[in-house]
């Protein structure tokens, strides 16, 4: 069965000339590691804040014939009280500045221990060893201390992790990840890819990588969808659509990417 399935997903905002996204379909299967790649304002990334519905739903519509299928549960027409079940438990997302969502005033490790009593009944005690686990997963050396320390504490790479571990703390079964690794470098993005890709492995774990870098794609991704002014003009096998693409533009992005000759 179909873990997450978008379907005809079309967006407008208000005073738009057009719609954002357009006739979008997107499938991820139980354990599977999808991209979505494409340039800026391509729609990647409001399809992926579509799946938990944040996006700001005040000005803007969907489509009538739009679906968001998790579980076999319509995620579109979801209430409040469904939603809050699924965010943060069921499904996770990581951004790509962990600074606009950490709180600078609280420890990082008070932030994931609240992540984590939201979703379950577990003691403050029990909460605390179960999160220096989740530090300890995403390769922090030292969690005890980290735990303690505050988000300008740590370098770029390190709150990032830390990202992941706040994600990953309910043990989710679908992981969004919306360019959580282009603000890094490329060492670090690397290290942090490994993590993602041992994590889901682990945990039998989908993810849902949001990216313009066609390098994560081919490091990452077992399947991409590419996106073009706000429509899927491409999808299959990471290997089709880097040795065989079948759309201009695809073929655009693949020769973007810089080479080194010599």
């Amino acid at each position: 069965m179909t873990l997450l399935s978008i379907e005809n997903l079309s967006i407008t905002f208000e005073g738009a000339p057009a719609p954002a996204v357009t006739s979008v379909s997107i499938e991820v299967e139980p354990g599977a590691r999808v991209g979505i790649i494409g340039e800026s304002g391509s729609g990647k990334s409001v399809t992926a804040m579509s799946v938990l519905r944040l996006n700001d739903e005040s000005i803007m519509v969907y489509g009538d014939a739009s679906r968001v299928m998790f579980d076999g549960k319509d995620l579109l027409r979801a209430d409040d009280r469904a939603l809050r079940e699924i965010r943060g438990r069921r499904i996770s997302m990581i951004f790509q500045d962990p600074m606009s969502v950490l709180n600078p005033v609280f420890t990082v490790g008070a932030q994931i221990v609240d992540v984590l009593r939201a979703h379950s009944s577990t003691t403050r005690k029990a909460a605390r060893s179960a999160v220096v686990r989740s530090l300890a997963e995403v390769g922090i050396r030292d969690p005890d201390r980290v735990f303690d320390q505050y988000p300008h504490e740590l370098s770029g790479g390190m709150r990032q992790r830390v990202m992941i571990a706040m994600a990953i703390a309910s043990r989710p079964r679908l992981l969004i990840a919306d360019e959580a690794t282009s603000a890094l470098d490329v060492t670090v993005q690397a290290a942090v890819l490994g993590t993602l890709d041992r994590l889901a492995v682990e945990r039998d774990m989908a993810v849902l990588m949001i990216t313009h870098d066609m390098g994560v794609v081919a490091r990452f991704c077992d399947v991409v969808y590419v996106m073009y002014r706000g429509d899927v003009v491409e999808h299959g096998p990471v290997s089709q659509i880097l040795l065989a693409p079948q759309h201009e533009y695809t073929r655009r992005l693949l020769t973007a990417v810089p080479r080194l000759r010599g």
